[in-house]
């Protein structure tokens, strides 16, 4: 295989884990917007589609490990092929924390929530924001956004932590609301670990552009 032809390969890798974060990106928009409206049909939608975002993401391990066994990358590929396996990893665990929202959608079922989301879908917002602009980072090896992208994960930490005082402050007021309480919590801890998952992804960013690892946790 040519230069010309094995770059053309990489680029196209590319092309398709940005694919596969925009629908990831999507589904974990919806699964918030279908927990606030309370449709069951969207969250079960949502729930289906993971199966095929994971087929997805196997197959862009797959020819990453074809790639490597047949193609003897040198060093600098090596460290993007690595990365693309590393990333495509964080962005099927995404999937996964939207699909285990919309599970918990489910569980709560039609009724009405106990408070109105607020917090929530800011901080839905804000790492959604973070994951498309991380994988843009890294299909453009830009470093200097990678750095800078790590940042707005102490704003969801900031919200996270002010969802999680007022629930408390909910099962305080009226212990009957625990059960409810504890899932909205969970649909809090599931977004605030995206922001970890996209810091993870940063790091490899980084890590594929200078060769060099590093920590911005």
């Amino acid at each position: 295989m040519s230069r010309e032809s094995f770059d053309r390969e990489l680029q196209e890798l590319k092309r398709s884990l940005f694919q596969v974060t925009s629908e990831v990106r999507k589904n974990l928009a919806a699964s918030v917007k279908y927990l606030d409206k309370r449709d069951m049909q969207g969250a079960a939608m949502i729930i289906e589609s993971d199966e095929i975002i994971n087929l997805k993401c196997l197959e862009i391990e797959e020819q990453c490990l074809n790639i490597i066994a047949t193609q003897q990358p040198v060093a600098t590929d090596l460290r993007l092929l690595f990365s693309v396996l590393q990333i495509s990893t964080e962005i099927e665990r995404i999937g996964d924390y939207a699909k285990g929202i919309a599970r918990i959608s489910q569980k709560i079922g039609p009724g009405k929530l106990i408070k109105p989301l607020t917090s929530i879908p800011r901080m839905q917002e804000i790492a959604g924001q973070m994951l498309d602009d991380a994988i843009r980072a890294f299909t453009e090896d830009d470093e200097k956004a990678a750095r800078n992208i790590p940042a707005r994960d102490l704003q969801i930490d900031v919200l996270y932590n002010q969802v999680h005082r007022e629930l408390i402050t909910f099962i305080m007021e009226k212990p009957s609301n625990i059960e409810q309480t504890m899932m909205l919590d969970w649909v809090a801890h599931n977004i605030e670990r995206v922001g970890d998952r996209v810091v993870n992804i940063c790091e490899r960013v980084i890590f594929t552009v200078t060769g060099i690892p590093v920590d911005l946790n």
